[in-house]
């Protein structure tokens, strides 16, 4: 495979997973978190490090309405729920077993 057909290809497969994300809203990112150990979050953090790298300017906030599909804050305040104990417990135990 030729390297312009793998950048096309991880592109693609990079919208997949962002538009599945941004249709999954019931999906949290402590979830993800507990479970993949990233989340939207991390994905912007990457986009804007990937931007970096090409020597294109983005932010974090403009990284992160790619990531949502909407700014930040309203995604939050449509689609974020309040973390459950549960969730919290997981999370700290998964943190503890990278250590």
């Amino acid at each position: 495979m030729d390297d312009n057909t793998k950048t096309q290809l991880e592109a693609a497969a990079f919208r997949r997973l962002t538009h599945h994300l941004q249709t999954h809203t019931e999906v949290q990112n402590i979830d993800l978190m507990i479970l993949a150990d990233f989340c939207r979050n991390c994905l912007a953090k990457w986009y804007v490090a990937a931007a970096q790298d090409q020597g294109v300017e983005l932010d974090y906030e403009q990284a992160r309405e790619v990531i949502y599909g909407m700014p930040y804050k309203e995604w939050q305040t449509k689609y974020q729920g309040e973390a459950t104990p549960e969730q919290l417990a997981a999370l700290e135990n998964r943190i503890k077993s990278k250590s």
